[in-house]
């Protein structure tokens, strides 16, 4: 199964603190594991930003109990039930949800703390958002405008004239590293150019090189022929390694046929091509920038 919703790990953790002992967050989660019936593989699924799902959704759990005044601190990483937690656990609810929480007013003003720093209204699918942790929302929503950028991309660099994208992968490897302070590049794009678009020189005298050819294509995929033609010409230069690179995309026989030469040669397509824009900053900048911090435990030991 997959791992639950955070307000859904509330309930069976009050639960388990219900004899009054403190325990860490972490016996709490190994609980819930048991409670749930969760896959080693639910152990381990990760959230977009890269973190442990289950580890992430237990704490937010701990963090929203605590926020309602079910739950004490009493020491760094351990969690304990409050009368208050007690009184809850007596009334035997089917289950703690952000609406049952929204009867305490502690809740309430952390609610509004967080609505305030929004600076706006909760939005009409608050509801729906407030189902995840703080850090899956953002990584979800930056995964969403991430997509949406890299669409944008594709599209602003299909507008453009060929010439813009032999120009383009060239800073992109730049960027990713390629060349060094004392390599430089060389842009070749141009008829009877021997089906290379471009030289990076690895080293101050050239001894290394990467070779590029860029096709910006729309709806037809590069195949084999022209990675074969691609082949050819490196060994025109004597080179054993390339990077190809399209707009669109690469057939499976391209792909076949580049596993089985004894050359190096690395095909990029136009997915790809958009994704490492953004990671390398190639053709898009910073908008704005967000930091979510969390409680530093040893300052309050």
């Amino acid at each position: 199964m997959a791992v639950p919703k955070f307000h859904q790990f509330m309930l069976p953790i009050l639960r388990h603190l219900g004899d009054g002992e403190p325990r860490h967050w972490r016996e709490l989660r190994e609980k819930c594991v048991a409670e749930f019936g969760l896959s080693d593989e639910d152990r381990v699924e990760a959230t977009p930003g890269g973190r442990q799902r289950l580890d992430n959704r237990v704490l937010w759990a701990n963090t929203y109990l605590f926020q309602a005044g079910l739950v004490h601190r009493p020491r760094r990483g351990q969690v304990q039930i409050s009368d208050r937690g007690q009184k809850v656990l007596h009334e035997r609810p089917l289950m703690i949800d952000l609406d049952y929480l929204a009867r305490f007013p502690e809740y309430q003003e952390f609610r509004n703390r967080t609505r305030q720093q929004d600076g706006d209204e909760p939005a009409a699918d608050a509801e729906v958002s407030e189902q995840v942790t703080p850090l899956e929302s953002m990584s979800a929503a930056v995964a969403q405008s991430t997509a949406a950028l890299q669409g944008e991309i594709l599209r602003r660099v299909l507008a453009q004239p060929p010439e813009f994208l032999e120009h383009l992968v060239l800073k992109l490897l730049t960027a990713m590293g390629y060349g060094g302070q004392a390599g430089a590049v060389e842009h070749r794009g141009r008829s009877h150019d021997g089906g290379i678009d471009g030289i990076i020189r690895q080293d101050p005298l050239g001894i290394d090189r990467v070779y590029l050819q860029a096709k910006r294509y729309t709806e037809t995929a590069v195949g084999r022929p022209s990675v074969q033609a691609f082949v050819g010409a490196l060994h025109g230069v004597q080179a054993d390694r390339g990077v190809f690179i399209t707009t669109s995309t690469f057939s499976p026989e391209a792909r076949e046929y580049v596993e089985r030469i004894p050359n190096r040669i690395i095909l990029i397509d136009g997915a790809r091509l958009a994704e490492l824009m953004v990671l390398y900053d190639v053709g898009v900048q910073v908008e704005q920038t967000f930091t979510l911090k969390r409680i530093d435990e040893d300052f309050f030991e």
